[in-house]
């Protein structure tokens, strides 16, 4: 189910006020790091789209996750191995400072593997129909 940035906005302001501030911090980072991304509900959280899924966040009650599946949590495994996280997700505490610059090369990285591999499928494409 697909829904538009208005429905990302009543997903943040279901949190309260100090969570907001964190999710929508984290939110910025995303759109600055992704500008040409769409803003979608996906599996309940706010999600990005890019050339396919990029990234989602979610708030918790003590964390914030953050889901750049598992390649994006592969590349960064060393700086991500302070937080609490699974094979496509990392765990944000809410009680320590957000790790936006980190958030910020995720999203960089998922950009550039999103648009290469699409990349790739175009080239492909082209290929075959030679």
């Amino acid at each position: 189910m697909k829904l538009t940035i208005n429905e990302v906005d009543t997903y943040i302001s279901a949190f309260p006020p100090e969570v907001q501030a964190l999710l929508e911090q984290v939110r910025a980072t995303i759109k600055q790091n992704a500008p040409d991304a769409e803003e979608i509900i996906s599996y309940q959280m706010p999600t990005y789209v890019y050339h396919g899924n990029l990234v989602y966040f979610a708030g918790y009650k003590n964390h914030i996750g953050f889901y750049p599946v598992p390649s994006g949590i592969e590349a960064f495994k060393k700086e991500l191995s302070v937080y609490k996280g699974a094979k496509g997700s990392v765990q944000f505490p809410l009680n320590q400072p957000m790790p936006l610059e980190l958030i910020a090369k995720i999203v960089r990285f998922r950009v550039a593997e999103n648009k290469k591999k699409a990349q790739m499928k175009k080239e492909a494409k082209a290929s075959k129909k030679q």
